[in-house]
């Protein structure tokens, strides 16, 4: 009871810096690496190369003192923590009811591939390789170029691949702004935000519609 009586139990808890820092301090270097990340090209997200993993260990030490500074309190280390979480949550709420605001932090889906021809400027800036796109098509069971309508690099830097045979049902997956790169029309697009938070006829109310 004496060791537990001389514990600095107000150092061991309580925070060095002011709470405002303690929580500002994470909210920038978030920020920070937001717009990092976002600048990064998608595919190099999706890749878990060995360089990749020295960047992502790298990274994680270097901001580390740019976040918690010079204090190592237990109360400190929950508030950043917490800050990061709800951060984190309130971005992926908004995004997930806002197509314009998650198109400025997240980016669109790119058109790869367009009834079988390869669109070599959008595999350049997206810095997707032959070999990247053509093992993704193996991998949805196809061996014929000619067999793939549309190949799409998502939002986490996954490659979609769409047989052609599947043109002849309505193309209501596709993200409106893949849908534009074909000349289709978007509003057939049911994967849009904003379609999700519109109630159907009926449902807002709690009835069912006829």
């Amino acid at each position: 009871m004496e060791h537990l009586i001389h514990i600095p139990w107000h150092e061991l808890l309580m925070p060095k810096p002011s709470w405002g820092e303690k929580i500002l301090r994470p909210v920038l270097i978030y920020l920070v690496l937001l717009v990092v990340f976002r600048v990064a090209s998608k595919r190099e997200l999706a890749q878990a190369t060995l360089f990749d993993f020295l960047i992502l260990l790298l990274i994680s030490n270097v901001v580390q003192n740019a976040i918690i500074g010079e204090d190592n309190s237990i109360l400190g280390a929950i508030a950043g923590a917490l800050v990061l979480v709800v951060l984190s949550a309130f971005l992926n709420r908004v995004t997930g009811r806002s197509h314009k605001l998650r198109s400025v932090l997240e980016g669109d889906p790119v058109l790869l591939v367009h009834d079988g021809r390869v669109l070599d400027e959008a595999m350049k800036r997206e810095s997707v390789t032959r070999y990247d796109l053509f093992s993704n098509i193996r991998k949805a069971g196809l061996v014929h170029l000619a067999d793939v309508a549309y190949a799409v690099l998502e939002l986490d830097g996954t490659i979609s691949i769409m047989r052609a045979t599947d043109r002849k049902h309505p193309m209501n997956c596709l993200p409106p702004e893949i849908l534009v790169c074909i000349g289709a029309d978007p509003k057939q697009s049911e994967a849009h935000e904003d379609k999700a938070s519109r109630p159907a006829p009926g449902l807002s109310s709690g009835v069912p519609g006829p």
